[in-house]
C-alpha cells in the first residue's frame, strides 16, 4: 500500500501501468525463426545447387520489389479518394464509392488479374485507338500493353477496395469535436482533412496498412500467371528445368519470409512507437 498526501492509502497496483498481454515476452519464435533462417541460408550459400537456384531467382526479387512498391502506392492513393468519396456529403460519390468497394472485395485477385489482363487491357488500348484515329495518330498494339504493368494495375484496383475501408474507418475514428472545433476556426473542408482529420487518422491507419503492405508481397506472386518474372514464376521455370523441386520453393520460400517477416518486424516497432 502507498500512502497518499492526505493520508489515505491506495493499493500499490493502482499506479502500475498495465502491461498488453504478450508485451513483456522475450521473442523466442523469432530467435527460432532467425537460427533456422541462418542454418537455411548456410546450406544455400554452401551448397552449389542452392547457390545456382538463389542466383536465378534473385533477378526476379528486384520485380517482386517493383511490382509491390508501385501497386501499393497506386492502391493507396486510390483507396484514398474512394474513402473521401464514401464520406462525402454528395450522394452520387457516397454510392459510388460503395459500389466500386463491394464490387471489387467480392472478385478474387486472381479472377481480377486475368480480367485486367485479358479484358479491361485490350478494352483500353481500343478507347485509346479510338482517340489516336480521332487525333490522326498511329494506333497502338494491344501486345504493346505491358503484362508487368497489367498486373500492377489489377493489384492496384484489387488493394485499392480494402485500403478504402482502412481509410474511412480511421478518418471516422477521429473526435468530432476536433472537426467543429476546425470549423469554428474558420478551416474550409480541405484544411479540416489535411490539418485534423489525416494527420489524427494516421495512427489508427498505419498498422493495417501495414498488414495490407505485407499481404500484398505475397500476393504479388500471383503475377506470375501472366508470365511476369518475378520470384514465383523463375521458380517455376528453374524447377521445371532441373527437376529439383525440393530445393528450388525451398529458396522461393526463403526469399519470401526474408521480405515479410522483416517488414513485419519494422511495423512492429513503428506500431510501438506510435503508443
Amino acid at each position: 500500500m502507498r500512502s497518499t498526501r492526505n493520508g489515505s492509502s491506495t493499493p500499490s497496483w493502482a499506479n502500475d501501468v498495465r502491461k498488453r498481454p504478450g508485451e513483456g515476452d522475450f521473442p523466442y519464435w523469432l530467435l527460432i525463426l532467425g537460427v533456422t533462417g541462418a542454418v537455411l541460408f548456410c546450406r544455400v550459400l554452401s551448397d552449389g545447387l542452392y547457390a545456382q537456384v538463389l542466383a536465378t531467382l534473385s533477378k526476379g526479387v528486384w520485380i517482386t520489389i517493383f511490382v509491390t512498391l508501385v501497386g501499393f502506392a497506386l492502391a493507396t492513393l486510390l483507396g484514398l479518394m474512394v474513402a473521401v468519396a464514401s464520406l462525402s456529403r454528395f450522394i452520387v460519390l457516397r454510392q459510388a464509392a460503395r459500389f466500386y468497394t463491394e464490387v471489387i472485395r467480392g472478385v478474387p485477385i486472381l479472377v481480377l488479374l486475368l480480367y485486367v489482363a485479358f479484358v479491361l487491357a485490350p478494352a483500353l488500348v481500343a478507347v485509346a485507338n479510338w482517340a489516336l484515329e480521332g487525333l490522326g495518330l498511329e494506333a497502338v498494339r494491344t501486345r504493346d500493353f505491358s503484362l508487368l504493368w497489367r498486373a500492377i494495375i489489377a493489384l492496384t484496383i484489387g488493394y485499392s477496395a480494402f485500403i478504402a475501408e482502412v481509410f474511412r474507418a480511421g478518418l471516422l475514428s477521429v473526435d468530432e469535436g476536433q472537426i467543429e472545433a476546425a470549423e469554428a476556426l474558420g478551416l474550409n473542408g480541405w484544411q479540416r482533412f489535411r490539418l485534423i482529420q489525416l494527420p489524427q487518422a494516421l495512427r489508427t491507419i498505419l498498422p493495417p496498412l501495414g498488414n495490407d503492405f505485407i499481404a500484398m508481397i505475397k500476393d504479388s506472386s500471383l503475377v506470375s500467371v501472366l508470365g511476369v518474372m518475378d520470384i514465383t514464376q523463375l521458380g517455376k521455370l528453374t524447377a521445371a528445368g532441373n527437376f529439383r523441386y525440393f530445393e528450388t520453393y525451398n529458396v522461393v520460400a526463403l526469399l519470401y519470409l526474408v521480405m515479410t517477416v522483416g517488414l513485419s518486424l519494422g511495423l512492429r516497432r513503428l506500431e510501438k512507437h506510435l503508443r
